[in-house]
């Protein structure tokens, strides 16, 4: 049982700064300097309350407040805790992981079987290519001006390959070389953000975009998702950044349909807002093609961030930004003032293997064999299962009630699971499981789900 953590915290009631402000000030300095640690537990809202004086709105707001910034981690009924995977503030945003819901985790041991999103197979890539890849890297000269766009080659065969995987209209002169998701968005945060400016992500949604503008100063705005993806109605008009993945929505795992991807664009074009679209598992669909990027279908209010971490791998660091030419110029002005850079001998290599079809070979492999392992859990769980028609995860829809304690019976077994509760700003709206099968074989894939069924409580149960 972990202890609750006294807090040393005084609030100012001359102060124009609002109680709560100050309050979620003090407890974000007290984690950024180390006297708050990842897992240690909070007082209650009413506990904190009390030991301020305030009124338990103050303390709800302050926490809510840091929840949206991915400070704080919490279950219904079992406490507040700083978040284990809390990012030092000294950080440099641009290094927030890639993997959803798996930053900095240490790999499962022997016997283990661990089904939480975030890791792709990284064990079915060619080697001979591979080799290859990394001979043409090493003939490069070195450059003592890094371009902030990318290397003109591989910006040219990143367009060509967004054009033929996905049906993206675009020119090299629309492309910059990032080195991942994470640093994309970090870019384009640093470039249209800034204090008194408001952002929006998915709720529930990728934990590291919240960090990410909250970083750059944004006040960070949960916006309601549903099995379908983002809810347009609910989206706030006063937003300068929407961060959404229309292709295969995390951790639900809803398709935004073409209705509505037209009602978010028209909704961009009223209010101002640039939509940024991360093309999450866009490359691995197994029930029809892909749908149109939303980038393609208006060029002018959208960012597209795309990555090698699930086709290839985390540890190959590249990805790719694709917007508008004015706004790419002002983003690489930006990244010369970071110093921030994708390596050349990274870039020449991913150009190699674009070049001699190298990617698209592997894309297909895995493919295949990616889709025998979502098979595996459809059919073990297919009652349960929502969101299978793409990526590397799919959601088990669940009583609240259910998940944390199949979650321990299924560790105490070997087993481990992540959860729907765990990617959102504050309060649980979604209830779940949110199962990865990219890093876990077939037969453990198949073997770990045989668990999580016998332990799902008969209904009415």
């Amino acid at each position: 049982m972990r202890l609750t953590i006294d807090v040393p915290l005084a609030v100012d009631r001359e102060s124009p700064v609002p109680l709560a402000v100050q309050v979620a000030g003090q407890l974000r300095e007290a984690m950024r300097t180390g006297r708050l640690r990842a897992g240690e537990r909070l007082p209650s809202t009413r506990g904190l309350a009390a030991l301020l004086g305030v009124s338990r709105t103050v303390a709800t707001d302050a926490y809510q407040q840091l929840y949206a910034e991915g400070w704080l981690d919490g279950r219904h009924g079992s406490g507040t805790y700083v978040a284990d995977d809390a990012l030092p503030y000294e950080k440099p945003a641009a290094q927030a992981a890639e993997a959803r819901g798996a930053v900095h985790r240490a790999p499962a041991p022997p016997g283990v079987v661990d089904l939480r999103p975030g890791r792709p197979w990284v064990l079915g890539y060619d080697e001979a290519a591979w080799r290859r890849a990394w001979r043409s890297a090493g003939e490069l000269a070195l450059n003592a001006f890094p371009d902030p766009y990318g290397h003109p080659e591989l910006r040219e065969l990143l367009a060509e390959h967004l054009r033929r995987a996905r049906a993206v209209p675009v020119g090299a002169g629309n492309v910059m070389v990032t080195r991942g998701t994470g640093n994309g968005l970090d870019l384009i945060a640093a470039t249209l953000l800034g204090p008194g400016s408001r952002a929006g992500v998915e709720e529930p949604g990728w934990r590291a975009a919240r960090r990410i503008f909250a970083s750059r100063g944004a006040e960070v705005v949960p916006c309601p998702v549903d099995e379908q993806g983002v809810i347009v109605e609910a989206l706030p008009d006063d937003l300068r950044v929407l961060y959404t993945t229309p292709a295969h929505q995390f951790p639900v795992g809803g398709r935004l349909p073409i209705p509505r991807r037209e009602k978010l664009l028209a909704w961009a074009r009223r209010t101002g807002a640039i939509v940024v679209e991360d093309d999450y598992d866009a490359e691995f669909r197994y029930d029809v093609a892909p749908l149109p990027a939303l980038y393609g279908l208006d060029p002018g209010r959208v960012v597209l961030l795309g990555t090698l971490s699930k086709s290839l791998g985390p540890d190959v660091g590249l990805g790719w930004l694709v917007a508008p030419a004015d706004l790419l110029d002002a983003v690489a002005e930006r990244r010369m003032h970071l110093a921030d850079r994708t390596p050349g001998p990274v870039q020449r290599a991913v150009a190699t293997l674009l070049e001699r079809g190298d990617l698209d070979r592997h894309l297909r492999r895995m493919r295949l064999e990616y889709a025998r392992r979502r098979a595996a859990i459809v059919e073990v769980l297919g009652p349960y299962v929502r969101g299978d028609t793409a990526g590397l995860h799919v959601m088990v829809a669940l009583p609240a009630g259910v998940v944390p304690g199949l979650v321990r019976r299924a560790g105490e077994r070997g087993v481990l699971l992540d959860t729907t509760e765990a990617h959102h700003h504050g309060p649980p709206r979604v209830h779940g499981l949110v199962l990865g099968y990219g890093s876990a074989s077939r037969a453990d894939v198949r073997r770990g789900c045989a668990v999580i069924r016998e332990l799902i409580p008969p209904e009415g149960a």
